[in-house]
C-alpha cells in the first residue's frame, strides 16, 4: 500500500511523519537526516504488513529522493524500516500528552502523536517522542 507521508529510521525504527502540504514533513526529515536518521521515503512511503509489524519502504519511483524548499530534489541513502511512531503534524498539538493515541494502518497498531515541527528543537523532540512513545523494532503496543 502507498501513503502520502515522509519516514526516516532511527536506530533501525521508523518514524511516519504525516501531515497536509506544506506542514513541514520533508523540514523536520531533513533535521533529523542531519542528526544521523536515515531516508525511508519523502512524500511517498509503501506499506506492507510483515507478521505482527508495519514496514516502511521507499517507493521506486522515488527513491532517495527529499524535495528541500528552495533547494529542489535532493538525493540521500535510503533503508527500510519497521513502523514505531507516527507524527502527525500539527500546529495545534497538545502541550501535554500522558501517553500516545494507537492508530491501525493495515490492522497494525501504531503509536501515533500529534506533533508541531515549529517549536524547536523540532528534531530533538521527534527523537524523544521516538524513545518514549515508539515501539520497540515495530512490535505491536502491550
Amino acid at each position: 500500500m502507498l501513503r502520502q507521508a515522509t519516514c526516516v529510521a532511527i536506530g533501525g525504527r521508523g518514524v511516519l511523519i504525516e501531515g497536509p502540504p506544506g506542514a513541514g514533513k520533508s523540514g523536520l526529515a531533513l533535521e533529523l537526516i542531519d542528526r544521523g536518521a536515515v531516508l525511508v521515503g519523502d512524500d511517498g512511503v509503501r506499506l506492507e504488513r510483515r507478521g505482527e509489524a508495519l514496514w516502511a519502504l521507499p517507493p521506486p519511483n522515488i527513491r532517495g529522493l527529499l524535495e528541500a524548499r528552495n533547494l529542489g530534489l535532493l538525493t540521500f541513502p535510503t533503508t527500510e524500516a519497521p513502523v514505531a511512531l507516527r507524527l502527525v503534524l500539527d500546529p495545534d498539538a497538545p502541550r501535554f500528552i500522558d501517553a500516545a493515541e494507537v492508530a491501525e494502518i493495515a490492522g497494525v497498531p501504531v503509536p501515533l502523536l500529534a506533533f508541531d515541527p515549529r517549536i524547536a528543537p523540532a528534531a530533538v523532540r521527534a527523537e524523544l517522542a521516538l524513545r518514549a512513545y515508539g515501539l520497540a523494532s515495530g512490535m505491536p503496543p502491550a
